[in-house]
């Protein structure tokens, strides 16, 4: 393997024998590069959490085993990712024969300009190096997708310069072998006709393609990697049987079985809030409410789960929380703001669209969004405070203290109950974990409030349209 660091790129097919390079499947490259990172006890890749102990396994015995795989999940469960992840597990240069269109090797050209070039200049063929980011190839599955995207067919524009048809330089190559010697993606492959997958039957089994019954064979070199969603086997298309038993392996993907790992995708996904002189700052039990969100409404008998909860949910809902608080201290004239229960009313927009509700009433998905809303909040008011520890704050209610919230009240002025209401003190320092700015401490207020209320234990009086709202004693 040519060190980059330390050698000259060769240019010509000696220069390259002579640095010592040696030729491997595209399969057994990944596998070396994969053993080195398993042995280091190095993730296959970045950014991609919550497979640990699940995915990750399945997948490294794949690329061990040299498999083709196709990746089974809903959306949204990180699986485009995943397989365009794979590159990096690619030498990071890799040399073809110069001006080869599917990445001729050296060693064993395939294509017919790539054989006669080696032929007439032996070992003064000049070579080329491509990076391992070219070597990838994607293909978004749709019923219009024919033979001569995925395959190849005859160029018009070169038979009109005089070739004969006859001629492989005729051929215009399509997508697969133009990633020759890398790694070829089909995403929601059920989409694709049943007659283009008979198509791919050679590429998995025989490693060649023909085109338009040319007495020509292409030895492709390709790892291939596809996704489907389980509906898709009955909904929209189908795999052919003969095609998913040429794929060594096939892995179920699945969403963040913990709401921890859950926002710790969020934190990674969403676009920071803060903008100019403004700050936002996210408290972690208001992460939690996004995240407890999403796992209720994939457990919901309202929400078609044959569609899935889409992890892309629970991002779009952190980052409009945290621009409708943006929003809020902008008016507000605040330079920190804190999102509080009161932007909670922000999702319904960003919600809306990536949950498909199962109601045979009109106008009931509003609701229907708002309880799971409700529902998220009861969950980690209960996770983050015992009963024990609001218990005085009910009796300061009871004795007939009532507390104004909204958009339009300031967070210095919620934060001003902390010392009014002492009871309050111990519930919101624990929520808050330090931070003692208005903003933090009006959100705690809220907070412990709308979980009281929720829990039933105050009232709650809301101004229809403003968002504005009363918590009072239930005496």
């Amino acid at each position: 393997m040519v060190d980059r660091a330390t050698h000259p790129a060769p240019t010509t097919l000696r220069a390259l024998k002579e640095a010592g390079w040696e030729s491997l499947p595209v399969k057994e490259e990944i596998r070396r590069n994969a053993v080195v990172r398993i042995s280091a006890g190095q993730p296959l890749f970045a950014g991609v959490l919550g497979y640990e102990h699940t995915v990750m396994p399945q997948l490294e015995n794949a690329l061990l085993a040299g498999h083709d795989v196709i990746f089974l999940g809903e959306r949204g469960q990180a699986k485009t990712r995943m397989i365009r992840s794979l590159t990096g597990l690619l030498d990071e240069w890799m040399p073809i024969v110069a001006g080869s269109e599917i990445n001729d090797d050296p060693y064993h050209p395939a294509s017919k300009h790539a054989r006669d070039l080696v032929a007439e200049l032996g070992d003064e063929t000049p070579i080329d190096w491509v990076h391992r980011d070219t070597r990838y190839g994607e293909k978004l599955a749709t019923p219009d997708t024919s033979i001569a995207d995925l395959i190849g067919e005859v160029d018009p524009i070169k038979v009109a310069e005089g070739r004969y048809l006859s001629d492989e330089l005729t051929l215009h190559y399509g997508l697969v072998p133009r990633t020759n010697r890398g790694i070829f993606a089909i995403n929601e492959i059920p989409d694709l006709a049943e007659r283009i997958q008979v198509g791919l039957l050679n590429v998995l089994e025989e490693r060649d393609v023909q085109i338009r019954g040319y007495k020509i064979r292409l030895p492709l070199d390709v790892l291939l990697v596809a996704s489907a969603n389980p509906e898709d086997y009955t909904n929209r298309g189908r795999i052919i049987t003969p095609l998913k038993d040429r794929f060594g392996s096939q892995i179920r993907t699945h969403y963040p079985l913990e709401t921890e790992t859950e926002v710790a995708i969020m934190r990674q996904e969403a676009r920071p809030a803060s903008v100019g002189s403004v700050t936002v700052n996210m408290p972690h039990y208001m992460e939690q409410v996004v995240a407890t969100f999403s796992h209720l409404a994939r457990g919901s008998n309202q929400v078609n789960q044959r569609s899935g909860v889409s992890v892309r949910l629970s991002v779009s809902n952190l980052e409009v929380l945290g621009a409708n608080a943006l929003r809020r201290g902008l008016r507000a004239g605040e330079q920190v703001v804190v999102p509080r229960v009161c932007d909670l009313g922000s999702l319904a927009a960003s919600s809306s669209g990536k949950i498909e509700i199962e109601s045979m009433e009109d106008g009931r998905e509003g609701l229907i969004l708002e309880n799971l809303v409700k529902a998220a909040v009861l969950t980690v008011f209960k996770e983050e405070l015992s009963f024990e520890q609001v218990r005085d704050v009910l009796a300061a209610f009871e004795g007939g203290a009532i507390v104004h919230t909204g958009d339009d009240v300031p967070s210095a002025d919620l934060a001003r109950l902390v010392a009014e209401v002492p009871a309050l003190q111990a519930p919101v320092a624990r929520l808050c974990g330090g931070d003692e700015s208005p903003a933090a401490l009006a959100a705690a207020v809220e907070f412990v409030l709308e979980g009281l209320h929720l829990s039933k234990r105050l009232n709650k009086d809301v101004t229809s349209g403003s968002g504005a709202a009363t918590y009072r004693g239930r005496s």
